[in-house]
């Protein structure tokens, strides 16, 4: 597999798993702690500030593949299970219709 093959296939799959995170938010039966955090991992991916500032070598960086991913998983682990399905299926079908 090429590497244009791989990039396209990472930016589809980037795709659907937006697609999940806009239909987990809109969907009405998510608890709203999870949609709280779902927003400040949101906000801290695109805030230009950090908790641990970028200027301190290496743990500066690696602060947000730490904190964004406890929080969406924090925000998926406060989700049912069937929203979260439901809301999968829905991504994949978005996708297939692209």
């Amino acid at each position: 597999m090429g590497l244009r093959a791989q990039l396209a296939a990472l930016a589809s799959r980037f795709k659907q798993e937006v697609s999940f995170y806009r239909a987990l938010h809109a969907h009405p039966q998510t608890p709203w702690l999870a949609k709280a955090l779902l927003w400040l991992a949101l906000g801290y991916l695109v805030l230009p500030f950090d908790l641990i500032p970028d200027f301190i070598p290496v743990i500066g960086q690696l602060d947000e593949l730490v904190i964004i991913p406890l929080l969406l998983y924090l925000a998926l682990k406060l989700i049912p299970v069937s929203v979260r399905q439901a809301c999968r299926e829905m991504a994949s079908a978005e996708q297939d219709q692209k």
